[in-house]
């Protein structure tokens, strides 16, 4: 027997197609969208064999006529045993606002649509495409957050190159917070709208660790230094050696090395660290799996003359019982690699992808290899 359809399989069909497309249908000003169910009319043996089943199942259909949203097809069956019997064969729902009813969600429908076409004002000609993007967010928007939307987009338009702050934006609600927590939506509609590729706000340098490991180089004695990187870029240092260190606790654990200074420049830091004018020849030492050999390459693809140290065939293997287990290995291709250290990632991948922390390695023979001890 196929399985019936009643109208509470209709109302769960059209909540999935809803909740799958309606942001879509939203922001490109879809109409001509429909769901079509057939409704699976029962045989004669299937009816004699289920009837009372068979016809709870058409009278709820039946209940169901002038529901203006829901659009039925019947047809009168023939059957020699049962005589003639109405049932209905499809059911059809017309436009987006009656699946959003039949679904549920009306109420959800009208607000996103009613938001989406305050938006398209500051979205440009080819608004349908960064609203489709971005439907979900503004969908999840309570109203306040939405308003500060409005709000924001509305003052960035009007002070497209103000040069100031988060903190001094003029807009009521408006902090730091909220513009970095739905900074991809803020852009893709300021970008939209406008072609600027910022905000034209002012963004605090990030800050940067180094250690001083010269006492002769170091800050009126102060070795440990956190800093904005635009005013470490501003002192005029001539270090003879610079470290790049993945690992802050390895950073920390550095002695003293004449002429030297070492950078805390894991993942992304590894970008600051080429905004430093006297940074642009290291020694980067990373953790020794497919994500340090990524930054190195990073470090490499920003124009510094970076080699690496520890992160070798000979290290892999002389530390064998220490290693541990990528479960996220790096696939992109690393370009900037030497053949060496393009044969040691390969050894990663080969033997299980495997890695060797930084701070697994023992510190006497770290500092061996660096040329320190």
């Amino acid at each position: 027997m196929t399985m019936p359809v009643t109208p509470s399989d209709l109302h769960a069909r059209a909540k999935k197609l809803f909740d799958r497309d309606a942001r879509t249908w939203a922001a490109e000003q879809r109409t001509a969208v429909e769901l079509d169910v057939p409704l699976h009319p029962p045989t004669e043996r299937e009816a004699l064999a289920h009837l009372d089943g068979i016809r709870a199942r058409v009278d709820s259909w039946r209940d169901v006529r002038d529901d203006p949203d829901i659009e039925l097809e019947w047809t009168i069956r023939n059957w020699s045993r049962i005589g003639s019997q109405e049932v209905p064969v499809r059911a059809i729902v017309r436009t987006p606002e009656s699946i959003a009813r039949v679904a549920g969600e009306a109420y959800s429908w009208q607000r996103l649509v009613e938001r989406l076409d305050e938006l398209r004002d500051f979205a440009g000609s080819d608004a349908h495409v960064v609203l489709r993007t971005i439907a979900r967010s503004i969908a999840d928007l309570d109203d306040a957050d939405f308003r500060r939307l409005v709000d924001v987009l509305g003052w960035l338009r009007e002070n497209p190159a103000s040069g100031r702050l988060i903190r001094e934006l003029p807009i009521r609600g408006i902090h730091t917070k909220w513009i970095e927590s739905r900074q991809g939506v803020v852009e893709a509609l300021h970008r939209a709208g406008t072609g600027a590729s910022g905000l034209g706000l002012r963004e605090l340098s990030p800050l940067l660790r180094i250690r001083v490991l010269d006492p002769s180089l170091s800050f009126h004695g102060l070795a440990d230094v956190s800093a904005p990187v635009d005013d470490l870029a501003l002192i005029p240092l001539a270090p003879q050696r610079v470290f790049v260190l993945e690992n802050l606790a390895t950073v920390l654990a550095m002695p003293n090395v004449p002429g030297a200074i070492a950078v805390h420049g894991g993942g992304h830091r590894v970008d600051l660290v080429a905004r430093l004018p006297w940074a642009q020849t290291v020694t980067y030492w990373g953790d020794l799996d497919s994500h340090g050999f990524a930054i190195l390459n990073q470090l490499r693809a920003r124009g510094v003359d970076a080699s690496s140290a520890l992160m070798d065939i000979e290290t892999l293997f002389a530390h064998q019982d220490l290693w541990g287990v990528d479960p996220d290995p790096n696939v992109r291709v690393l370009e900037l690699l030497t053949p060496a250290e393009r044969a040691t990632l390969q050894a990663l991948s080969s033997v299980g992808n495997v890695r060797l922390e930084q701070e697994r390695i023992p510190w006497a023979f770290a500092l061996a290899r660096l040329g320190v001890s």
